[in-house]
């Protein structure tokens, strides 16, 4: 099934960025690619942010991926959007909880933790899962509720 995305990076998380897209596209994947496309030092919560906006405005018909160096900023800045769950993962382990039990529509990775070989294993898995719901889907309402709360 083809998956529409939208990525973003730092500076820091720009080549693995870049290496995760081209695995997406070879796999028939739509992504539009938010940057940031030199080394020059740019500031994580302005494509985290940029991520979880294209995102939450998909309703639903897309995904994101965002990297920094560790993967915790720039998750922390996609999560400041209204919808969006975003998840810092490490291995496929943690890519494909974060889909099967919180629906999670955001894959955060360091890249200065991750190597690609892992990463890219990792989205493949985030990619593949889907939403368990159940007892699963009470939580993610919960999520969802604390959402409106900060509103």
């Amino acid at each position: 099934m083809t998956m529409r995305w939208y990525a973003g990076s730092d500076h820091a998380g720009r080549e693995l960025r870049q290496l995760l897209v081209a695995a997406l596209r070879g796999l028939g994947d739509e992504v539009e690619d938010l940057g940031t496309n030199d080394k020059a030092s740019v500031d994580y919560p302005d494509y985290g942010a940029a991520v979880g906006r294209a995102v939450a405005a998909a309703k639903g018909e897309a995904l994101g991926l965002v990297v920094c160096g560790s993967g915790i900023g720039i998750s922390i800045a996609a999560n400041k959007v209204h919808g969006i769950r975003a998840a810092l993962v490490h291995d496929t382990y943690t890519a494909e909880m974060a889909r099967r039990h919180n629906d999670a529509n955001v894959v955060a990775f360091g890249a200065r933790v991750v190597g690609d070989g892992v990463a890219e294993a990792a989205l493949r898995a985030f990619r593949d899962a889907t939403f368990e719901g159940g007892r699963h889907g009470m939580r993610v309402d919960k999520l969802t509720a604390l959402d409106r709360a900060t509103d």
